[in-house]
């Protein structure tokens, strides 16, 4: 990055105005993000009781695999015609934070399948907290204010396949919805689909190079910031030429520790635009009811 200060100002205007933005010059390395969409093709093309094998509905979604058409949008009434699988941070034992993250789940009859993920989770987290410093100083607080508050944080890498869609099939691949997290980091997302609702209440289609990583702004950092960073509503459709194929993308949803207890910073509030959020919210509560309002609890 040659000037932090320039890349710190555009990133979080480019937040306060579409809450989404792509980056070129990132570190997360291209084959290693090939080589684990191909481990992922294999496991999604495994029988579905085999599947079944490496899901615990009593996590949330948490690790491990969850099913075609469990998770639903908040407020929507149909399921996302999507299969994921999650892999999160990995704890030694006695930890603080095992209690709220549980432990990671691995598929041993596909090569490589732990060292691969892990490298791609670990590649994830670290970009993650280098763009929260980033952010940071666009917020004008302590530069390393999310390395104490994120660093240890239970975020998840989601791998998802979306199969191709039947002509009666009702509801979208993702229906519209806001992230819960941080930040959300999206690699591998960039076959045609993915759209995002601007002010001007348009869908606007996210068309990239494979290169690029987008990265959105999720709820907790909306309320966080009080609205002065917003977290888009966004959507993957199943359009006609991508109906009858697979999709997979590879997103990294950047939370930070489950103790850190949210609330508004001061700065963003003004007679213009009063505290949203009077009463604070601890982060593992805050996701808790998402996952509920979602139906992955």
């Amino acid at each position: 990055m040659e000037n932090p200060s320039s890349f710190s100002s555009d990133l979080g205007s480019a937040f306060e105005e579409l809450g989404f933005c792509g980056i070129t010059d990132h570190t997360i390395e291209a084959d290693l993000i090939n080589d684990v969409l191909m481990i992922f093709k294999s496991f999604f093309s495994l029988p579905k009781e085999k599947k079944m094998d490496y899901f615990q509905p009593n996590l949330g979604g948490a690790r491990g695999y969850t099913p075609f058409k469990i998770e639903t949008p908040k407020g929507g009434l149909e399921p996302d015609l999507k299969e994921f699988w999650q892999t999160g941070r990995s704890l030694d034992k006695g930890h603080k934070f095992s209690k709220w993250m549980p432990p990671n789940e691995w598929v041993e009859d596909i090569p490589l399948f732990e060292e691969k993920i892990k490298a791609l989770y670990n590649q994830f987290d670290l970009l993650g907290i280098s763009l929260l410093r980033s952010l940071a100083v666009y917020l004008d607080i302590e530069e390393d204010y999310f390395e104490h508050s994120a660093l240890e944080g239970n975020s998840v890498m989601r791998s998802i396949h979306y199969p191709p869609v039947q002509s009666d099939e009702k509801g979208e691949r993702s229906g519209a919805h806001e992230d819960i997290n941080l930040i959300t980091l999206l690699i591998g997302g960039h076959q045609p689909g993915l759209e995002i609702l601007t002010k001007k209440d348009e869908w606007l289609s996210i068309d990239v190079d494979s290169s690029i990583l987008i990265c959105n702004i999720g709820d907790m950092l909306q309320r966080f910031t009080n609205h002065k960073l917003i977290s888009t509503t966004h959507r993957v459709k199943a359009i006609a030429e991508q109906k009858n194929s697979s999709r997979f993308s590879i997103p990294f949803f950047v939370h930070p520790n489950p103790d850190w207890f949210i609330e508004t910073l001061p700065s963003c509030i003004s007679k213009q635009n009063p505290n949203k959020y009077t009463q604070g919210i601890l982060a593992e509560d805050f996701l808790k009811q998402r996952l509920k309002e979602i139906k992955l609890l």
